[in-house]
């Protein structure tokens, strides 16, 4: 066994339990990360497979695939092939993109637990630690690949990431290795392309220790960024709100600048919803800051807004409009309600929808202005508008509660959230539950 394939080999005896893949490409890298594969006892115990993700972005694609059907067979690796199309239009480049579409398709084809092994080197590694300083990155960005980190159902593993591609290339020399050239890879246009064959030689002729440099800048950021995780969740669990989707926003603020960045990515992340870039992190810094405690900021970007409402921040998913002068006639069946808001149904003690007799009497719409409502028991009428106000409800979602009428006018019911006083008493029937679905 050569040296390379010693460390694989020892590395991979100190990975967590679970089976083993490769993300087989047919290049020299992941030929001769399959090559120490293979040849490891640990390995084949392991179950090792390989996956071959068929961009069809040339040509010769599905040639590439026969080849490394070839390999995987004279290895005795089998190997699973998944055809991918990638998606050009989403202004993100070629190479984000299909790095997008081939992920996916592992992750999709992974088993549960299973660790998928990327043949990443040192080389790699000073070309990301360059390419996200040169688009601004912060200590995160700039830890660049991780050794083992989560993937999908399972993890990813870059065993060669302390070993330089020269390494690799004596390696695939000594014991004959087949493998493919992309011709993309010489494509300039692609930026990672631009750094590996013009920005980097030019700087190794003033820094020849220049990839050995980088890989030990990443490995002090990433002791950076670990810490930076550590205090982000510490600091994330105080400001969240009751509800999940809401952030204290003096608290915010009042973290140190290295924690609010992360803070509320992390925050956006367990929310699901898109990351902002830094811009719109310092955008909503400046609005929280400036505006009047009687201000409502809100910083949006595809996929999220950030609202203020009181002393929160509140995270939602952008909302379509609520049809104008919307209404329904309803007998208390479930009520499906525009623009995804769900359904209003009239429910018995067993959680039982119900039917009320009179159903041409009661009609459901939204907010108009001006609504009132006897409260149970209550003499008075109050303004909704109050009443809104004075629960804290954000004034983005006042009008889009479903308000249920008599035909005669009267209100009888918000939502679920208030049953007025001739609501109470129409609706007295088998002691019926008014409820929202709103998911």
């Amino acid at each position: 066994m050569s040296s390379l394939c010693a460390r694989v080999e020892a590395e991979l005896q100190s990975l967590p339990p679970g089976p083993v893949a490769i993300a087989f490409s047919g290049g020299l890298d992941s030929s001769v990360l399959l090559h120490c594969l293979a040849a490891s006892a640990e390995a084949r115990k392991r179950g090792l497979r390989a996956i071959h993700v068929n961009h069809q972005l040339h040509a010769d694609s599905d040639a590439w695939a026969v080849h490394c059907v070839k390999i995987c067979n004279s290895s005795d690796v089998p190997l699973q092939t998944l055809p991918v199309r990638v998606d050009r239009g989403q202004g993100r480049g070629l190479e984000a993109s299909a790095r997008d579409a081939r992920h996916a398709a592992i992750q999709s084809a992974m088993r549960r637990e299973e660790i998928i092994a990327f043949a990443h080197h040192r080389d790699d590694q000073a070309e990301t630690v360059l390419l996200r300083l040169l688009r601004g990155a912060g200590p995160e960005g700039m830890a660049a690949m991780r050794s083992l980190r989560a993937f999908g159902p399972g993890q990813a593993w870059r065993p060669l990431l302390a070993h330089p591609r020269s390494e690799l290339v004596a390696h695939a020399n000594e014991f004959q290795l087949e493998w493919l050239e992309d011709p993309s890879n010489r494509d300039t246009r692609i930026d990672r392309n631009f750094l590996r064959e013009r920005a980097i030689p030019l700087l190794r002729e003033r820094w020849p220790n220049l990839q050995s440099t980088f890989s030990q800048s990443a490995q002090w950021m990433r002791g950076a960024a670990d810490f930076i995780e550590q205090q982000s969740d510490i600091a994330l669990a105080t400001l969240r709100g009751p509800d999940p989707a809401s952030l204290h926003a003096s608290g915010w603020l009042a973290l140190a600048d290295a924690l609010r960045d992360p803070v509320l990515r992390s925050w956006l992340r367990d929310l699901g919803l898109p990351p902002p870039n830094r811009h719109q992190v310092g955008e909503l810094e400046r609005q929280l800051r400036e505006a009047r405690a009687d201000r409502l900021p809100c910083v949006r970007w595809p996929g999220v807004e950030l609202r203020r409402y009181r002393q929160w921040i509140h995270a939602i998913a952008p909302m379509p409009r609520v049809p104008a002068n919307w209404q329904q006639t309803w007998n208390g069946n479930a009520l499906a309600l525009p623009a995804d808001l769900g359904t209003l149904v009239l429910v018995d003690e067993r959680d039982k929808a119900i039917s009320l007799p009179d159903a041409d009497h009661l009609q459901v719409r939204f907010r108009r202005g001006g609504e009132r409502i006897r409260l149970r028991d209550e003499p008075i009428h109050h303004e909704l508008r109050d009443l809104l106000q004075q629960a804290g409800v954000p004034p983005w979602s006042r009008d889009r509660m479903p308000l249920v009428f008599h035909a005669d006018g009267r209100m009888l019911a918000v939502a679920d959230r208030w049953i007025g006083h001739f609501g109470c008493q129409l609706l007295a029937l088998n002691e019926p539950r008014l409820v929202w679905k709103t998911r």
